[in-house]
């Protein structure tokens, strides 16, 4: 799959309605379901479970947490239809530890890809990660308190796909 075949997800990637803000979760894998039932909501994904099933497999390989706070569950599935990231920003004073060396993440961005996308899943990955590396960015995205805001962050971050 080349890059030019991927402009139609330029501004579909993320929306407000697939951002959660003021998150409360239990665990790594209740944050992965509650971004996940978002996804399942709008159809973007055919099989809630499976897709858990995937992404929690995934995170069993090897800790998804990034430095500065971030938490970056994904997978790719076969119960993906669309590439799609939903956003979950933890409520104030609460965190959840993905496995980061620097602690526990606030903000969790879950990438749900298709399983024949395996160079759209590294490219959405790489680019992502290096804004997300970028403390600016992060902070952005902790302080937006706007859904809105938050889904054309993640969008605009992501403009390598009308290359």
């Amino acid at each position: 799959m080349t890059s030019g075949s991927l402009e139609r997800y330029n501004t579909e990637l993320t929306n407000p309605g697939l951002v959660i803000l003021e998150m409360v979760a239990e665990s790594k894998e209740d944050a992965a379901a509650q971004l996940a039932a978002k996804l399942f909501e709008q159809g973007r994904i055919s099989d809630l479970d499976g897709f858990l099933r995937d992404v929690n497999a995934r995170e069993h390989q090897m800790a998804t947490g990034l430095p500065g706070g971030i938490g970056l569950p994904h997978a790719r599935s076969e119960y993906v239809k669309e590439i799609s990231i939903a956003v979950g920003v933890t409520k104030f004073d609460h965190s959840l530890n993905f496995g980061a060396m620097d602690g526990p993440a606030t903000v969790i961005l879950l990438i749900a890809t298709p399983a024949s996308s395996f160079s759209a899943h590294l490219e959405v990955l790489a680019t992502l990660a290096r804004s997300l590396f970028k403390e600016n960015f992060r902070e952005s995205l902790r302080r937006a308190h706007d859904a809105e805001v938050i889904a054309e962050l993640i969008n605009s971050s992501l403009v390598f796909f009308d290359h």
